[in-house]
């Protein structure tokens, strides 16, 4: 199982518009999984509600072993001018590392790794 099956099925979710996934170190697993969700609305059931919701689809496609144990609910993510996501940058975040992300100029908005890293922070523990 792979990061894109995770992410296939985070984005199944009707109000999910995009997400990417990242390895991070789990004190009891050794890797978790950690889901990054740009939503278009979180009027249904607030940030918590989308979570489990999220968290409960993943479980029902793939099953629960692939269930993301941190998700992030985030703006946008880092993309480059043609669109790639940037990983590296969201992996490092994920580990709780929030410097020497390398060069970043080809990012098409600097910004979201910010709000990205502020969320992080503000979320502490899932």
């Amino acid at each position: 199982m792979g990061t894109a099956e995770v992410e296939n099925a985070i984005n199944e979710h009707p109000l999910v518009n995009e997400s990417a996934v990242v390895g991070f170190p789990h004190h009891i697993k050794g890797q978790g999984i950690y889901a990054f969700v740009v939503c278009g609305s979180l009027s249904t059931g607030g940030e918590e509600g989308i979570k489990t919701s999220v968290r409960k689809g993943v479980t029902k496609i793939i099953g629960p072993i692939a269930k993301p144990d941190k998700i992030q609910l985030v703006k946008s993510l880092p993309k480059t001018r043609s669109g790639k996501i940037m990983r590296r940058i969201l992996r490092k975040i994920a580990q709780g590392d929030y410097n020497n992300f390398g060069d970043i100029s080809t990012l098409l908005d600097t910004s979201v790794v910010e709000e990205i890293i502020k969320g992080a922070l503000e979320n502490g523990k899932d």
